[in-house]
């Protein structure tokens, strides 16, 4: 025969029944919560996309690799589309262009409303693009990519590297970086004479992946002091800042006909490096006229 329940023995069946309750109902958003997580997690491991993202210099916009996405398109087999994305300084976000189906590797360039010079509007600038490129992963569920900069473009990547790709390690591999006449000591001829920007970007060069490939562009047009804007001692320094921390470092020259500096994006030399050290879909032998300088 079931002995009846007194009363301080309800009050603690309740309590049990209460806590276990509660348990339940706290543990449901934890199990939601780690249930999309692994999802995104292995739609991403089932991506096969690996953009090619691209950012101008200064004064440059989004249109600013229309040319050489074309000339890319011209000399290999495979056609790569493109999207531009602009960033606002309020923030909005625009797009135009579209990856087309089927399109594994396609290129996508980031330009900035605030497409400025000097070390305070690239710091801003490398923040806007981590606000693009927050939105592009959530969107193309990309695990790896590869990046390329122009000019400015090149610091913008250091300065993302440095202060916000940790954000996105454990889930997205950047794969190569390819700079084309980067100033990392701005107008400077000796690192000697240091910027600020330059030493910041040493001092927080372990912040860099060590898995990278770097490969650091040098146009010279008539000389090997300059591309007519950007010293060449100055693109060179980058290698304070990569060398001996990513996996590879190259430097390479390129001279000849289009070295000088705003003529580089559609330098036939250029088109051949993105070719051989970027796009998964195209390895190519090096060609003549990119003289390699420096590797690690």
């Amino acid at each position: 025969m079931m002995q009846r329940l007194n009363s301080q023995q309800k009050l603690t069946l309740k309590l049990v029944l209460l806590a276990v309750g509660l348990i339940i109902i706290l543990a449901i958003p934890g199990f939601l919560i780690m249930q999309s997580s692994n999802q995104q997690m292995a739609k991403r491991q089932r991506s096969m996309l690996s953009p090619v993202i691209m950012i101008p210099g200064s004064s440059a916009t989004k249109e600013r690799f229309n040319r050489l996405v074309n000339l890319l398109n011209k000399d290999t087999n495979q056609k790569h589309s493109l999207l531009k994305v602009e960033v606002f300084n309020n923030g909005k976000i625009t797009y135009s262009g579209k990856i087309n189906r089927g399109d594994r590797e396609p290129f996508i360039v980031v330009g900035f409303q605030n497409n400025h010079d000097g070390y305070s509007n690239i710091k801003q600038q490398a923040k806007m693009f981590n606000q693009a490129f927050e939105q592009l992963s959530e969107e193309y569920q990309f695990n790896n990519f590869k990046a390329f900069g122009h000019s400015n473009g090149g610091l913008i990547w250091t300065q993302w590297l440095e202060n916000y790709y940790q954000d996105y390690r454990d889930s997205i591999t950047i794969k190569s970086l390819m700079t084309v006449a980067s100033p990392f000591n701005f107008e400077e001829t000796s690192t000697k004479n240091k910027t600020q920007m330059f030493t910041d970007f040493v001092k927080h060069r372990d912040q860099i992946p060590s898995s990278l490939n770097v490969i650091a562009v040098v146009g010279n047009e008539d000389s090997y002091t300059s591309d007519g804007l950007v010293p060449a001692n100055s693109v060179l320094a980058g290698k304070y800042i990569y060398q001996k921390r990513v996996k590879n470092y190259t430097s390479m020259t390129v001279t000849g006909e289009q070295a000088q500096h705003s003529n580089l994006p559609q330098n036939q030399q250029i088109v051949k490096l993105i070719e051989q050290y970027l796009l998964d879909s195209t390895k190519q032998r090096r060609q003549p006229g990119a003289r390699t300088t420096g590797q690690n």
